[in-house]
């Protein structure tokens, strides 16, 4: 069995760091809201090199906060891509804010700028652009629309933690960045949480009262808030994990390029990587026209996949009410029907890489 994702083999490379992590809490008696969220959020921000992070309970959380911090909220637009996963819609509607689709570029699959102004309107007040799978989006073009428009630019940093543009952290480019560390991320909890990071103090206020009930001191409340925070074990675990990010993404640029390799005389379409990108490869998705067979041949083979993402946001159940049909974004709804994603962590052996290649050549659908 090759599984598509593994944690355990990671952990135990950590072990005695994590364990040490966890008695400190334990020890210190304190668990929500205390040194090891506020050392975390230093750690974390000047690892990215901006000057805010805040902590939060999901990386829905961070997209929710994240608008509404910087005076996103009820009938305005938020424009993003509908081949993501759910919860950067789910963070939309929470802010109060509609969701308004643009189709992606068909090499990278992320927001595809050309798109992008044809879908603003007097309502639009920001732009959360997805670095799927790792992969940035094109930035400079985004961010230059946005300033014509005078737009909120808030980054899906979800699957991107370490991925550089042009030499720069994804996370860094727009007013605020929303990121998720569910533990299949690059850098993941042990549970849920998340974290917006942003350089503008103002919006970092704002989010430290948000995710705290709208305190502004104790019992003291400014804005209408929620209860969104990062606790002090999975900020604790997240400081280890941090000092080993760069060693990890790098197994993973490693595991990406001997893939290419290997697969580069087969059926499936390689991920494109952008000559401006430095992916994390996050997720490893190559396209196959005939993918759900593929899917089923490989599990006969006794190798794990996964797909991300079957159904376009608009085509989604949930989100008939946005009264969008099939056809309204065709290089999405294509990827949809085609990516597949392969095991990718930083622990998986080299030598699968022939194994699931030979798996995928010996495909005849």
């Amino acid at each position: 069995m090759i599984p598509y994702v593994e944690l355990q083999t990671q952990f135990k490379s950590i072990e005695q760091e994590i364990r040490a992590a966890i008695d400190a809490v334990l020890e210190s008696g304190w668990f929500i809201l205390g040194e090891q969220v506020r050392a975390f959020e230093r750690e974390f921000a000047a690892y990215l090199g901006a000057g805010h992070a805040v902590g939060v309970a999901s990386g829905t959380d961070a997209i929710h906060l994240a608008l509404r911090a910087a005076g996103v909220g009820l009938h305005d637009e938020v424009i993003t891509v509908p081949n993501t996963c759910v919860p950067t819609v789910c963070g939309i509607i929470a802010s109060g804010a509609s969701p308004v689709f643009v189709d992606v570029d068909p090499r990278t699959l992320t927001l595809d700028p050309a798109k992008l102004a044809a879908a603003i309107t007097p309502r639009t007040r920001a732009i959360v652009p997805v670095h799927l799978y790792g992969h940035p989006c094109d930035m400079d073009p985004i961010l230059e629309i946005a300033r014509e428009h005078n737009l909120i630019v808030v980054e899906d940093c979800a699957q991107a933690h370490g991925a550089r543009y042009k030499g720069a952290l994804c996370g860094t480019f727009g007013h605020v960045s929303a990121f998720s560390f569910y533990p299949t991320k690059n850098l993941g909890a042990y549970g849920d949480g998340g974290a917006v990071v942003t350089s503008d103090a103002r919006i970092a206020e704002q989010l430290r009262m948000l995710r705290n009930y709208g305190e502004e001191r104790r019992y003291y409340h400014s804005v209408e808030g929620v209860n969104s925070r990062l606790d002090e074990m999975q900020a604790a675990i997240l400081r280890v994990k941090l000092l080993h990010l760069d060693e990890w993404n790098a197994a993973r640029v490693r595991l990406a390029g001997a893939y290419n390799d290997a697969l580069a005389a087969t059926q499936v379409a390689i991920p494109h990587s952008a000559p401006w990108a430095l992916p994390n490869h996050h997720l490893y998705v190559v396209r196959a026209p005939h993918r759900d067979a593929l899917q089923a041949h490989l599990k006969e083979q006794g190798i794990g996949t996964l797909i991300h993402y079957p159904v376009p946001i608009h085509l989604q159940a949930a989100y008939r009410h946005l009264g969008l049909q099939r056809g309204a974004f065709p290089v999405a709804e294509r990827a949809c029907s085609e990516v597949l994603s392969l095991p990718m962590y930083p622990e998986l052996p080299s030598d699968a890489i022939p194994i699931i290649a030979r798996a995928i050549a010996g495909f005849h659908p």
